[in-house]
């Protein structure tokens, strides 16, 4: 498998549990008026499938793959604060 395949693979696999962090992030949450969130409990499981993607390209040795993981990871993740922010009034 390449090297970008690899990254791509696993930026997908962490993509749903960013996301969801985001949705369910409880300082969002209060701030926007709605209650609940998720438990502390919740958010370090998500945090831990969100990571394991770049488990598996350290494993294979590929850091490269990594490195491109690390990038779409984070820019991944303004993504998601971006479109979960309340718009300006």
């Amino acid at each position: 498998m390449s090297t970008l395949a690899l990254a791509l693979v696993a930026l997908a696999l962490s993509a749903p549990a960013v996301l969801l962090l985001c949705r369910d992030d409880p300082k969002r949450r209060r701030a926007a008026g709605q209650g609940g969130g998720a438990t502390r409990r919740a958010r370090s499981l998500l945090v831990g499938w969100a990571c394991a993607p770049a488990l598996g390209c350290i494993a294979l040795g590929n850091s490269a793959a990594f490195m491109l993981w690390l990038g779409g990871a984070a820019l991944l993740g303004w993504l998601a604060a971006g479109s979960f922010a309340r718009p300006a009034r």
